[in-house]
């Protein structure tokens, strides 16, 4: 691994390689210029352009109306395409047969590295109008909602797309969730059908998922049927007039399932994101915009070609794998790779065996997993030939300096160019990152806005910082893949999340920094939520968990560094009158957190505190809270205003305990 300071690692450019740049749809960065300028000054003819070429239409979208969009307080919406007529599935599958049908659509590749199986668009076509057939048999019709609990098997993508078809509304949960966490989702979106399996393989070990889904299932009142896959064989209980196994109703279904005409603005998928507040946010994607934008980044971003085999490593519970493992690339009608596995099984060089395995050229992953891998050393990555490596992507938050110098150098072997992208579940797809070929690359920062994306950098006033600086990350102008708002958001939390804190503009939440050039790195949240692993999780939601116990008063959950995940979750708690303070207390909150929330949101660590850093108004002052999660003890700031400032003392001297 190359090593170099801080300092000198930020001030370097690494110019395109060009074996990338021979590849790439834009090939530098005066023509990126151009077509940016086209996106921004005429973004209506710019977008109409790519809406007609890019997807296929039953019923043309009104020309006049390509956008209706205002970030206004009380006037905020979002509409793109209007008058149009579509189908998800038909432009995923259908117009790819005359000349793509026994093409590679997705490539299985299953935990154990000796299952996997590939499925041509043809073999995806028939099983995805098989299940819609299927939900029709069931009763489901367009606009109903369909919770999907599965893990990373291809029954996953197929049933998404069947959705699609029949233009029901998706809600996937992620596989880790907690029964009390999918229940709270289900009922929400008010799912009447559940698709799940019976278990799922996690490294060497089968987990089961039904008994899961059952726990959650059974304080539904409106779920109907339940779907189970047969995955592990793992055994389990089938209620009747309820639940019915996935591979009896394929065996009876019909093979053709005509697709349902779509308005572009109907709803598409909802997808559970954590907030600042305790209830998850059931974001809403529509049809055709989300759809392009998909499409357009995913081709972009990583220069895919016909010829080439891509793969996202992300879980379709999560946005990066709607867009970046189904939706992109099969609109793009490209071949992607589905993977069930984990980084570590059966070895720490299961990645790379991968990307031998099926000559891989273009490779998007998250930061922990690089850093993960890294520390393990360079023998797992010597033992495979990764050369046909052409870009190489990381999504969920900036790669610190160590883990990009490893991933340029050790997997890119200086040939390959990293495409580091900032983007959100509310986004659809990528806002700013390095096209491949046309931008020279600076460490660690995601560099340029895509197309039709306007950053603003705004100060602590709500003042737009213009030129270089440093301030909250927001957007200017509408783009076709934004969120058009939250699933039954009787209370208005969208405005108020996304608009109400600079007015006139889509806040982000995360904080930037713009150099001298114009280039932009993503410098971390500036609101309550965390990144884990690249997964947003709101600080209320695990406080909400830990409060629930019986042993605790209260309780504070701050992000702080952690050299895996780039953030942990780090728990103040005070505990009732008379509670011992032991460490058997601390692992029953871990596993209480992980069984109200899942597994992802376990603290990583806890600290006792019998008092918090509160202002006279009794609000918690969150910077100090995390400044003694950090260590960073002599960075407070004005703490004038606290009602107790000797508690600041007492987290200090028990942070230092805590080691």
């Amino acid at each position: 691994m190359a090593e170099a300071t801080e300092t000198d690692f930020y001030d370097k450019v690494f110019p395109v390689p060009e074996r990338v740049r021979e590849k790439s749809y834009v090939k530098s960065r005066a023509e990126y210029d151009k077509l940016y300028k086209e996106s921004i000054d005429d973004p209506n003819a710019f977008w109409a352009k790519m809406a007609s070429e890019r997807l296929s239409w039953f019923k043309p979208f009104d020309k006049k109306k390509v956008s209706d969009w205002s970030f206004e307080p009380g006037k905020v919406h979002s509409k793109w395409f209007e008058g149009g007529k579509i189908n998800v599935s038909y432009n995923c599958l259908d117009r790819h047969l005359a000349d793509k049908k026994n093409k590679a659509a997705i490539i299985f590749e299953g935990n154990d590295p000796n299952d996997w199986k590939v499925y041509t668009y043809q073999d995806m076509y028939r099983e995805v109008n098989k299940f819609a057939n299927v939900l029709k048999s069931l009763g489901v019709k367009k606009g109903d909602r369909v919770s999907i609990f599965l893990p990373m098997i291809a029954e996953l993508s197929i049933v998404m797309l069947a959705c699609t078809r029949i233009g029901a509304i998706h809600a996937i949960v992620f596989g880790g969730f907690s029964a009390e966490a999918l229940r709270d989702r289900i009922n929400n979106c008010g799912a009447e059908v559940v698709i799940t399996c019976d278990g799922t393989y996690r490294g060497s070990k089968a987990v089961p998922q039904k008994a899961t889904c059952d726990k959650a299932v059974d304080q539904c009142p409106g779920v109907k049927t339940m779907i189970v896959v047969k995955r592990t064989g793992t055994e389990v209980a089938m209620k009747e007039g309820r639940d019915i196994w996935y591979e009896d109703l394929m065996a009876k279904a019909d093979r053709y399932c005509e697709p349902e005409w779509m308005d572009s603005e109907d709803p598409l998928f909802i997808l559970y994101t954590s907030g600042s507040t305790g209830q998850p946010k059931g974001v809403v994607h529509t049809q055709a915009g989300y759809l392009l934008y998909a499409s357009m980044t995913q081709q972009y971003a990583f220069d895919v070609r016909d010829e080439d085999t891509y793969w996202c490593t992300a879980d379709i519970g999560w946005v990066t794998g709607h867009s970046y493992v189904v939706y992109g690339p099969l609109c793009n009608g490209f071949t992607s790779i589905l993977f069930e596995g984990v980084p570590n099984y059966p070895d720490f060089g299961r990645f790379w065996a991968v990307v031998e395995k099926y000559s891989v050229n273009n490779f998007y992953t998250a930061p922990t997993a690089i850093r993960s891998i890294a520390k393990e050393g360079d023998k797992w990555v010597d033992m495979h030939d990764i050369s046909s490596l052409r870009v190489l992507g990381s999504v969920g938050e900036p790669l610190n300096p160590e883990a990009w110098w490893w991933y340029y150098n050790k997997i890119g072997a200086g040939h390959c160019t990293i495409s580091d992208t900032w983007w959100q579940t509310e986004n659809g797809g990528h806002m700013i990152l390095p096209l491949p070929g046309a931008i020279d690359i600076k460490p660690a920062k995601a560099m340029v806005p895509f197309f039709g994306v306007v950053p603003a950098i705004m100060d602590e006033d709500g003042k737009e910082i213009k030129g270089p600086g440093k301030g909250a990350l927001c957007i200017k102008k509408g783009w076709p893949g934004i969120t058009r708002g939250l699933w039954d958001d009787k209370e208005g939390r969208f405005e108020e999340n996304y608009f109400s804190q600079f007015p006139g503009y889509y806040f982000s939440g995360d904080g930037a920094e713009r150099d001298a050039d114009g280039d932009y790195k993503i410098t971390g949240r500036v609101d309550d939520v965390i990144n884990v692993s690249g997964h947003r999780l709101g600080t209320a939601e695990v406080e909400a968990a830990l409060t629930s116990h019986p042993d605790v008063a209260e309780a504070a959950v701050v992000g702080f560094p952690h050299d895996i995940k780039g953030q942990g979750i780090f728990a103040y708690v005070t505990l009732n009158h008379n509670v011992a303070k032991t460490d058997e207390l601390k692992k029953a909150l871990v596993a209480h957190v992980r069984k109200v929330v899942g597994p992802i949101a376990s603290p990583d660590q806890i600290q006792w505190a019998d008092g918090l850093p509160k202002t006279r108004s009794g609000k918690i002052m969150r910077r100090v809270l995390r400044n003694v999660a950090a260590k960073t003890f002599g960075d407070f700031g004005d703490t004038s205003t606290l009602a107790d400032p000797a508690v600041v003392d007492d987290l200090v001297a028990n942070r230092k305990k805590l080691g």
